[in-house]
């Protein structure tokens, strides 16, 4: 009898630990029951990609010591094929009425190497924002946006901060008072249906409901470009955008 009690106990662990109902992201996507839709695509550069400014760090030498090559500005970012990274697509019309409960779990942003780490990020309004100095010096991170509380907090070598944002905004630019080359983008959303590209300028808008949305592209220095699409249900939709300077 008591082998079998154990046994009953060790497949509901089991399966407990391999349930996981929908991934995690920033956003933390609401999983929807029937008929879930997706847009998922590219975002590319077209033309010749801008030289990259080459950043100097010789004013706090821990920094600099961090960087044996050369250090290069993160505005336009692209692969061998022209694949834009640090683009954020999101959904800005067509969700009408519907609200979404924040998520509890952080977004960690850190300071390494004087530099921000993820450059972009993307969090839901009044989610966690966790802000770590993986550093041996100061920094002093400043967000300053149009729409929300601005604050202004030092940050010594190995400690961390949380702090959130109230409402939508796209984006908040961020930057160190102590290292005027750093700085970095924070877009907030009240809804989860975003996503920031990496290298690869790939994004997936997963578990949307079926309807017709504005996808619109934004990027800290060539703008943002919008397009409108219908998606059925069950039915996933590919769809790109293309940036010039």
């Amino acid at each position: 009898m008591q082998a079998k009690k154990l046994i009953s106990i060790s497949a509901l662990t089991l399966a407990v630990c391999v349930y996981t109902p929908y991934a995690v992201r920033a956003g933390g996507a609401p999983p929807i029951s029937t008929g879930a839709a997706s847009v998922k695509g590219v975002v590319k550069f077209e033309g010749t990609v801008p030289k990259p400014k080459l950043i100097s760090m010789s004013a706090d030498p821990s920094c600099a010591k961090q960087h044996p090559s050369p250090v290069l500005a993160q505005e336009v970012m692209t692969d061998s094929k022209g694949d834009l990274e640090n683009v954020v697509v999101f959904v800005s019309e067509g969700l009408g009425d519907r609200t979404f409960d924040a998520p509890t779990q952080p977004v960690v942003v850190e300071q390494k190497g004087c530099m921000y780490q993820p450059h972009v990020l993307a969090v839901r309004a009044n989610q966690p924002l966790h802000v770590v100095n993986d550093d041996p010096t100061s920094h002093n991170i400043h967000p300053t946006p149009a729409n929300n509380r601005e604050w202004n907090k030092a940050e010594p070598p190995g400690s961390s901060l949380d702090e959130s944002f109230a409402r939508e905004e796209i984006a908040i630019p961020v930057k160190c008072n102590v290292h005027p080359w750093m700085h970095g983008y924070v877009a907030v959303f009240k809804h989860p249906y975003f996503a920031v590209t990496g290298k690869d300028g790939s994004f997936d808008l997963s578990s949307l409901p079926p309807g017709t949305y504005t996808i619109k592209a934004w990027h800290e220095k060539l703008g943002t470009s919008t397009q409108t699409i219908t998606i059925g249900a069950n039915e996933t939709k590919e769809i790109s955008f293309v940036f010039k300077m």
